[in-house]
Protein backbone atom coordinates (compact mmCIF):
# COMPACT_ATOMS: atom_id res chain seq x y z
CA UNK A 1 0.00 0.00 0.00
CA UNK A 2 1.53 3.45 -0.56
CA UNK A 3 1.98 5.87 1.23
CA UNK A 4 1.04 9.66 0.89
CA UNK A 5 4.54 10.91 -0.35
CA UNK A 6 4.45 7.98 -3.07
CA UNK A 7 0.87 9.07 -4.03
CA UNK A 8 0.96 12.68 -4.70
CA UNK A 9 4.59 11.39 -6.14
CA UNK A 10 3.26 9.46 -8.18
CA UNK A 11 0.43 11.71 -9.35
CA UNK A 12 3.09 14.31 -10.21
CA UNK A 13 5.03 12.17 -12.31
CA UNK A 14 1.66 11.41 -14.59
CA UNK A 15 0.91 15.19 -14.71
CA UNK A 16 -1.92 15.27 -12.62
CA UNK A 17 -0.71 17.68 -10.30
CA UNK A 18 2.87 19.48 -10.26
CA UNK A 19 5.69 18.60 -8.17
CA UNK A 20 5.46 21.23 -6.12
CA UNK A 21 2.31 20.60 -5.59
CA UNK A 22 2.98 17.56 -4.75
CA UNK A 23 5.55 18.84 -1.94
CA UNK A 24 3.07 21.54 -0.77
CA UNK A 25 0.21 18.20 0.04
CA UNK A 26 2.15 15.42 1.61
CA UNK A 27 2.93 17.86 4.94
CA UNK A 28 -0.38 19.02 4.76
CA UNK A 29 -1.96 15.57 4.39
CA UNK A 30 -0.01 14.20 6.80
CA UNK A 31 -0.50 16.67 9.35
CA UNK A 32 -4.46 16.40 9.80
CA UNK A 33 -4.10 12.26 9.61
CA UNK A 34 -5.59 11.85 5.84
CA UNK A 35 -5.80 8.03 5.20
CA UNK A 36 -5.61 5.81 1.81
CA UNK A 37 -7.29 3.11 1.62
CA UNK A 38 -8.72 2.82 5.23
CA UNK A 39 -4.79 3.27 6.52
CA UNK A 40 -3.87 6.35 8.36
CA UNK A 41 -0.63 7.60 7.71
CA UNK A 42 -0.23 10.02 10.10
CA UNK A 43 3.86 10.49 12.44
CA UNK A 44 1.70 9.17 15.50
CA UNK A 45 1.39 5.83 14.04
CA UNK A 46 5.38 4.92 13.53
CA UNK A 47 5.48 3.79 16.92
CA UNK A 48 8.88 1.50 16.11
CA UNK A 49 11.90 3.28 16.70
CA UNK A 50 13.31 0.85 13.79
CA UNK A 51 11.14 2.21 11.05
CA UNK A 52 10.98 5.82 12.46
CA UNK A 53 15.07 6.06 12.07
CA UNK A 54 14.75 4.60 8.47
CA UNK A 55 12.78 7.45 7.48
CA UNK A 56 14.14 10.25 9.22
CA UNK A 57 16.63 10.93 6.92
CA UNK A 58 15.38 9.62 4.00
CA UNK A 59 16.32 11.73 0.59
CA UNK A 60 14.17 10.45 -2.65
CA UNK A 61 16.44 8.74 -4.69
CA UNK A 62 14.83 5.59 -6.17
CA UNK A 63 10.63 4.93 -6.58
CA UNK A 64 11.48 1.59 -7.70
CA UNK A 65 13.88 -0.66 -10.37
CA UNK A 66 12.55 1.14 -13.18
CA UNK A 67 14.45 4.17 -11.80
CA UNK A 68 17.82 1.75 -11.69
CA UNK A 69 17.28 0.41 -14.76
CA UNK A 70 16.76 4.01 -16.31
CA UNK A 71 20.04 5.31 -14.42
CA UNK A 72 22.08 2.40 -15.89
CA UNK A 73 20.94 3.19 -19.44
CA UNK A 74 21.82 6.67 -18.68
CA UNK A 75 25.26 5.88 -17.55
CA UNK A 76 26.26 3.74 -20.13
CA UNK A 77 25.20 5.93 -23.18
CA UNK A 78 26.57 8.92 -21.78
CA UNK A 79 30.16 6.97 -21.34
CA UNK A 80 29.49 5.83 -24.94
CA UNK A 81 28.64 8.94 -26.38
CA UNK A 82 31.55 10.80 -24.59
CA UNK A 83 33.78 8.44 -26.43
CA UNK A 84 32.55 8.79 -29.62
CA UNK A 85 31.40 12.55 -29.82
CA UNK A 86 34.09 14.34 -26.75
CA UNK A 87 32.63 16.72 -25.11
CA UNK A 88 30.25 18.70 -27.38
CA UNK A 89 28.30 15.90 -28.05
CA UNK A 90 27.28 15.02 -24.27
CA UNK A 91 26.08 18.38 -23.39
CA UNK A 92 22.75 17.93 -25.90
CA UNK A 93 22.50 14.24 -24.72
CA UNK A 94 22.21 15.86 -20.63
CA UNK A 95 19.98 18.38 -21.72
CA UNK A 96 17.76 15.55 -23.67
CA UNK A 97 17.67 13.32 -21.07
CA UNK A 98 16.83 15.55 -17.99
CA UNK A 99 13.97 17.14 -20.45
CA UNK A 100 12.67 13.59 -20.30
CA UNK A 101 13.37 11.69 -16.77
CA UNK A 102 13.62 15.15 -14.58
CA UNK A 103 11.33 17.61 -15.90
CA UNK A 104 8.59 15.51 -17.23
CA UNK A 105 8.83 11.87 -15.20
CA UNK A 106 10.22 13.29 -11.90
CA UNK A 107 12.87 10.42 -11.45
CA UNK A 108 15.40 11.18 -8.66
CA UNK A 109 18.08 8.92 -8.84
CA UNK A 110 18.46 9.78 -12.92
CA UNK A 111 18.47 13.31 -11.33
CA UNK A 112 21.05 12.43 -9.35
CA UNK A 113 23.26 10.71 -12.05
CA UNK A 114 23.00 13.57 -14.76
CA UNK A 115 23.61 16.27 -12.43
CA UNK A 116 26.96 14.84 -11.71
CA UNK A 117 27.77 14.08 -15.29
CA UNK A 118 27.04 18.17 -15.66
CA UNK A 119 29.40 19.02 -12.88
CA UNK A 120 32.11 16.35 -15.00
CA UNK A 121 30.94 17.89 -18.56
CA UNK A 122 31.87 21.60 -16.86
CA UNK A 123 35.08 20.35 -15.05
CA UNK A 124 36.46 19.27 -18.32
CA UNK A 125 34.88 22.40 -20.14
CA UNK A 126 36.56 24.36 -17.46
CA UNK A 127 40.65 23.24 -17.45
CA UNK A 128 39.73 23.48 -21.64
CA UNK A 129 38.60 27.15 -21.41
CA UNK A 130 41.54 27.93 -18.17
CA UNK A 131 43.79 26.32 -20.70
CA UNK A 132 43.02 28.64 -23.38
CA UNK A 133 42.48 32.02 -22.12
CA UNK A 134 45.39 31.56 -19.44
CA UNK A 135 47.95 29.15 -20.40
CA UNK A 136 50.48 30.76 -17.94
CA UNK A 137 48.50 29.60 -14.72
CA UNK A 138 50.11 27.03 -12.93
CA UNK A 139 49.17 27.34 -9.26
CA UNK A 140 46.23 25.23 -7.93
CA UNK A 141 44.97 28.30 -6.10
CA UNK A 142 44.62 30.43 -9.07
CA UNK A 143 42.96 27.76 -11.10
CA UNK A 144 40.43 26.86 -8.52
CA UNK A 145 39.76 30.79 -8.81
CA UNK A 146 38.87 30.56 -12.61
CA UNK A 147 36.89 27.23 -12.49
CA UNK A 148 34.82 27.74 -9.54
CA UNK A 149 32.22 30.20 -10.96
CA UNK A 150 32.24 28.04 -14.06
CA UNK A 151 30.89 25.32 -12.13
CA UNK A 152 28.39 27.09 -10.17
CA UNK A 153 26.83 29.30 -13.21
CA UNK A 154 26.38 25.85 -15.16
CA UNK A 155 24.31 24.20 -12.28
CA UNK A 156 22.76 27.53 -11.24
CA UNK A 157 21.10 27.37 -14.60
CA UNK A 158 20.78 23.71 -14.25
CA UNK A 159 18.65 23.60 -11.01
CA UNK A 160 16.71 26.89 -12.54
CA UNK A 161 15.36 24.46 -15.36
CA UNK A 162 14.87 21.52 -13.05
CA UNK A 163 14.77 21.80 -9.34
CA UNK A 164 17.23 19.04 -8.35
CA UNK A 165 18.47 19.43 -5.02
CA UNK A 166 21.50 18.11 -5.38
CA UNK A 167 22.18 21.06 -8.27
CA UNK A 168 21.55 23.57 -5.51
CA UNK A 169 23.37 22.14 -3.38
CA UNK A 170 26.51 21.94 -5.56
CA UNK A 171 25.94 25.21 -6.09
CA UNK A 172 26.42 26.35 -2.87
CA UNK A 173 29.52 24.17 -2.59
CA UNK A 174 31.23 25.86 -5.38
CA UNK A 175 30.42 29.24 -3.92
CA UNK A 176 31.93 28.20 -0.52
CA UNK A 177 34.89 26.89 -1.64
CA UNK A 178 35.46 30.10 -4.22
CA UNK A 179 35.50 31.97 -0.91
CA UNK A 180 37.99 30.05 0.53
CA UNK A 181 40.15 29.89 -2.35
CA UNK A 182 39.74 33.96 -2.17
CA UNK A 183 40.71 34.39 0.83
CA UNK A 184 44.05 31.72 0.39
CA UNK A 185 44.73 33.84 -1.93
CA UNK A 186 45.36 37.02 -0.84
CA UNK A 187 46.99 35.60 2.29
CA UNK A 188 49.35 34.25 -0.41
CA UNK A 189 49.60 37.29 -1.89
CA UNK A 190 49.74 39.03 1.47
CA UNK A 191 52.58 36.94 2.79
CA UNK A 192 54.59 35.93 -0.32
CA UNK A 193 54.22 32.60 0.47
CA UNK A 194 54.86 29.85 -2.01
CA UNK A 195 52.41 27.00 -0.67
CA UNK A 196 50.55 28.67 1.73
CA UNK A 197 49.41 25.75 3.30
CA UNK A 198 52.69 24.83 4.27
CA UNK A 199 54.17 27.99 5.06
CA UNK A 200 51.05 29.19 7.21
CA UNK A 201 49.68 26.10 8.45
CA UNK A 202 47.20 27.57 11.29
CA UNK A 203 46.30 30.54 9.57
CA UNK A 204 45.33 27.97 6.36
CA UNK A 205 43.15 26.05 9.08
CA UNK A 206 41.06 28.71 10.22
CA UNK A 207 40.00 29.63 6.81
CA UNK A 208 38.82 25.76 6.20
CA UNK A 209 37.29 25.86 9.04
CA UNK A 210 35.73 29.60 8.74
CA UNK A 211 34.64 27.93 5.41
CA UNK A 212 33.22 24.78 6.59
CA UNK A 213 31.42 26.39 9.20
CA UNK A 214 29.71 28.15 6.50
CA UNK A 215 28.76 25.82 4.32
CA UNK A 216 27.40 23.84 8.11
CA UNK A 217 25.50 27.08 8.71
CA UNK A 218 23.81 26.75 4.93
CA UNK A 219 23.03 23.07 5.46
CA UNK A 220 21.59 23.70 8.96
CA UNK A 221 19.28 26.69 7.41
CA UNK A 222 17.58 24.56 4.90
CA UNK A 223 16.69 22.20 7.44
CA UNK A 224 15.32 24.32 10.10
CA UNK A 225 13.10 25.60 7.20
CA UNK A 226 12.10 22.31 6.73
CA UNK A 227 12.27 20.60 10.07
CA UNK A 228 9.39 17.97 9.28
CA UNK A 229 11.79 16.52 6.19
CA UNK A 230 8.97 16.81 3.63
CA UNK A 231 10.03 19.09 0.79
CA UNK A 232 12.65 19.64 -1.40
CA UNK A 233 14.79 21.63 0.83
CA UNK A 234 15.16 18.48 3.23
CA UNK A 235 17.34 17.01 0.01
CA UNK A 236 19.39 20.02 -0.35
CA UNK A 237 19.89 20.33 3.10
CA UNK A 238 21.34 16.33 2.94
CA UNK A 239 23.51 17.19 -0.18
CA UNK A 240 25.00 19.91 2.14
CA UNK A 241 25.78 17.75 5.36
CA UNK A 242 27.10 15.58 3.02
CA UNK A 243 29.70 17.90 1.87
CA UNK A 244 29.75 20.38 5.01
CA UNK A 245 30.63 16.94 7.38
CA UNK A 246 33.76 15.60 6.41
CA UNK A 247 34.88 19.32 5.21
CA UNK A 248 34.13 20.31 8.78
CA UNK A 249 35.62 17.44 10.18
CA UNK A 250 39.05 17.74 8.20
CA UNK A 251 39.78 21.21 9.36
CA UNK A 252 39.18 20.57 12.93
CA UNK A 253 41.56 17.97 12.16
CA UNK A 254 44.26 19.80 10.79
CA UNK A 255 44.88 22.12 14.17
CA UNK A 256 45.54 18.58 15.47
CA UNK A 257 48.46 17.98 13.19
CA UNK A 258 49.15 21.04 12.60
CA UNK A 259 53.36 20.41 13.03
CA UNK A 260 52.72 17.72 10.31
CA UNK A 261 51.07 19.44 7.96
CA UNK A 262 53.02 18.71 5.06
CA UNK A 263 53.44 14.83 5.66
CA UNK A 264 51.43 12.16 6.50
CA UNK A 265 49.21 12.62 9.41
CA UNK A 266 49.04 9.24 10.65
CA UNK A 267 52.72 9.01 10.11
CA UNK A 268 55.39 7.55 13.05
CA UNK A 269 55.32 11.34 14.27
CA UNK A 270 51.76 10.80 15.68
CA UNK A 271 51.36 10.03 19.10
CA UNK A 272 48.79 8.29 21.02
CA UNK A 273 47.35 11.81 22.30
CA UNK A 274 47.36 13.00 19.08
CA UNK A 275 45.15 9.95 17.92
CA UNK A 276 42.95 10.29 21.65
CA UNK A 277 42.40 14.39 20.11
CA UNK A 278 40.88 13.19 17.57
CA UNK A 279 38.93 10.30 18.98
CA UNK A 280 37.37 13.26 20.63
CA UNK A 281 36.45 15.36 17.64
CA UNK A 282 34.91 12.33 16.28
CA UNK A 283 32.42 11.54 19.04
CA UNK A 284 31.49 15.28 19.41
CA UNK A 285 31.13 15.10 15.48
CA UNK A 286 28.40 11.76 16.23
CA UNK A 287 26.92 13.65 18.89
CA UNK A 288 26.24 16.41 16.71
CA UNK A 289 24.93 14.22 13.81
CA UNK A 290 22.69 12.41 16.50
CA UNK A 291 21.34 16.19 17.28
CA UNK A 292 20.20 17.15 14.12
CA UNK A 293 19.65 13.80 12.81
CA UNK A 294 22.21 13.60 10.16
CA UNK A 295 24.34 10.29 9.60
CA UNK A 296 26.69 11.87 7.38
CA UNK A 297 28.50 13.39 10.83
CA UNK A 298 28.86 10.09 11.87
CA UNK A 299 30.12 8.25 8.57
CA UNK A 300 32.12 10.93 7.76
CA UNK A 301 34.45 10.16 11.25
CA UNK A 302 34.75 6.37 10.58
CA UNK A 303 38.38 6.42 8.83
CA UNK A 304 39.49 9.28 11.41
CA UNK A 305 38.12 6.98 14.36
CA UNK A 306 39.82 3.70 12.90
CA UNK A 307 43.02 5.24 12.38
CA UNK A 308 43.40 6.89 16.01
CA UNK A 309 41.86 3.42 17.30
CA UNK A 310 45.11 1.58 15.53
CA UNK A 311 47.47 4.38 16.99
CA UNK A 312 45.99 4.20 20.44
CA UNK A 313 46.94 0.33 20.66
CA UNK A 314 49.86 0.12 19.02
CA UNK A 315 51.53 2.84 20.51
CA UNK A 316 50.04 2.85 23.45
CA UNK A 317 51.40 0.06 24.88
CA UNK A 318 48.88 -2.51 24.17
CA UNK A 319 49.74 -6.27 23.05
CA UNK A 320 47.94 -7.60 20.23
CA UNK A 321 48.38 -9.91 17.32
CA UNK A 322 46.24 -8.40 14.84
CA UNK A 323 45.89 -4.69 15.39
CA UNK A 324 44.36 -4.14 11.80
CA UNK A 325 41.30 -6.82 12.65
CA UNK A 326 40.62 -5.11 16.18
CA UNK A 327 40.45 -1.88 14.66
CA UNK A 328 38.18 -2.52 12.24
CA UNK A 329 36.02 -4.68 14.71
CA UNK A 330 36.19 -1.79 16.91
CA UNK A 331 34.58 0.91 14.08
CA UNK A 332 32.30 -2.04 13.11
CA UNK A 333 30.90 -2.12 16.42
CA UNK A 334 30.68 1.44 16.84
CA UNK A 335 28.44 1.70 13.78
CA UNK A 336 26.09 -1.17 14.48
CA UNK A 337 25.68 0.43 18.33
CA UNK A 338 24.87 3.38 17.01
CA UNK A 339 22.50 2.34 13.81
CA UNK A 340 20.51 0.15 16.10
CA UNK A 341 19.69 2.71 18.71
CA UNK A 342 19.97 5.72 17.08
CA UNK A 343 16.68 6.91 18.15
CA UNK A 344 17.02 5.87 22.02
CA UNK A 345 20.60 7.93 21.77
CA UNK A 346 19.04 10.84 19.91
CA UNK A 347 16.13 10.98 22.35
CA UNK A 348 18.88 10.58 25.53
CA UNK A 349 21.23 13.61 24.19
CA UNK A 350 18.43 15.94 22.90
CA UNK A 351 16.23 15.69 26.43
CA UNK A 352 19.41 17.81 27.43
CA UNK A 353 19.11 20.95 25.13
CA UNK A 354 17.24 23.67 25.49
CA UNK A 355 13.89 23.98 23.84
CA UNK A 356 14.55 26.89 22.10
CA UNK A 357 17.23 24.42 20.06
CA UNK A 358 14.86 21.03 19.88
CA UNK A 359 12.16 23.22 18.35
CA UNK A 360 13.94 23.71 15.86
CA UNK A 361 15.61 20.88 15.27
CA UNK A 362 13.90 17.30 13.13
CA UNK A 363 11.22 15.97 15.93
CA UNK A 364 11.82 13.50 18.33
CA UNK A 365 10.35 10.42 17.99
CA UNK A 366 8.29 9.51 21.21
CA UNK A 367 7.56 5.77 21.72
CA UNK A 368 3.81 5.69 23.08
CA UNK A 369 3.42 3.90 26.20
Amino acid sequence: MASIGDALRSAASEGIITSEQAERLEPYLAGRGAVIGGASFSASDLDDDALQAEESEQPRFVRGFHDILITIGIVVALIGLWGLGSLFAALPAIIILAEIFVRRQRLALPAVVLTVALVQWTGVLAMMMIAKLAPDIFKNLELALLAFPIWAVTLAIFYWRYRVPLALAAVLVCLFLLAVDIALLLITKATGAFFVFIEHPALSAFVLLIGALGLFAAAMSYDIADPARKTRLSDVAFWLHLAAAPALLYAMLSFVFLRNVSGNWWGDATSPSDAFAVLAIVVVFMAIGLIIDRRAFVTSGLLSLGLAIWTILQRGGVSLGDYQSVTVLAVGVVVLFIGIFWQTLRRAIVSLLPETITARLHPVYRPKH
